[in-house]
């Protein structure tokens, strides 16, 4: 199966989905990250943007992803891009990747480059004729999804065994990790899948809102 997540930024597809990246990756799944924006100067510093790629790959070889690509539009200023130019590139990597499950963010998220993100992902895999798209998920990210709204999980994926490695992956972001109480720090990482997981009845969970699932006919119809 391939699968396909969409990222507003390089860590919001650890934070979001680490740990069901990891089970997917596991469980032989092709897994594809697409990270939509990337850092710039003088915003970010020269030895920042020169060691993101490096984080990202290591994040990656801990989740066990062989495949990520990225669209290089600025950070914090997708408003300042036209739509269009994001969904055509989403659009294009989706025929690529014919992904039957797509992660993107919630729409409710605070920061506007993951609103914008949903807003071009729920267009880029709209239901077409012989789509491959069979499920679309939003994942939750701490610091942006819960200072924001409405996010309602109906979907749970059990993380227990591999939620460790999403705090490994994490911690390659050091940039971005705070220390406790921030909400973007690994005890509130764990605090989060603990609290998802008694939602449900185990140790640790991710959770999801199901944006979309075509379930097929088994017939041959």
């Amino acid at each position: 199966m391939k699968v396909l997540v969409i990222a507003p930024h390089p860590d919001d597809d650890v934070l979001g989905c680490g740990s069901t990246i990891a089970k997917h990756s596991k469980d032989g799944d092709e897994v594809h990250i697409c990270y939509i924006t990337e850092a710039y100067t003088p915003d970010w510093s020269l030895e920042f943007i020169t060691e993101r790629p490096r984080q990202i790959e290591r994040a990656n070889h801990i989740l066990g992803v062989a495949y990520w690509h990225f669209c290089h539009f600025p950070s914090v200023l997708l408003d300042t891009i036209p739509k269009k130019d994001i969904y055509t590139k989403m659009r294009v990597l989706i025929n690529k990747v014919e992904p039957e499950i797509v992660y993107i963010p919630h729409k409710g998220d605070v920061n506007q480059d993951h609103q914008i993100v949903y807003q071009c992902a729920l267009s880029a895999t709209r239901p077409e004729p012989n789509s491959s798209i069979k499920r679309v998920l939003s994942y939750e990210v701490l610091s942006e999804t819960n200072w924001g709204d409405g996010f309602y999980p109906n979907v749970y994926v059990d993380i227990t065994d591999t939620l460790e490695l999403k705090l490994l992956a994490m911690q390659e972001y050091k940039e971005e990790m705070k220390q406790a109480p921030h909400a973007r720090s690994l005890e509130s990482i764990r605090a989060l899948a603990t609290s998802r997981g008694m939602s449900v009845g185990v140790q640790y969970a991710e959770a999801f809102m199901l944006i979309r699932e075509l379930i097929r006919e088994t017939n041959g119809k």
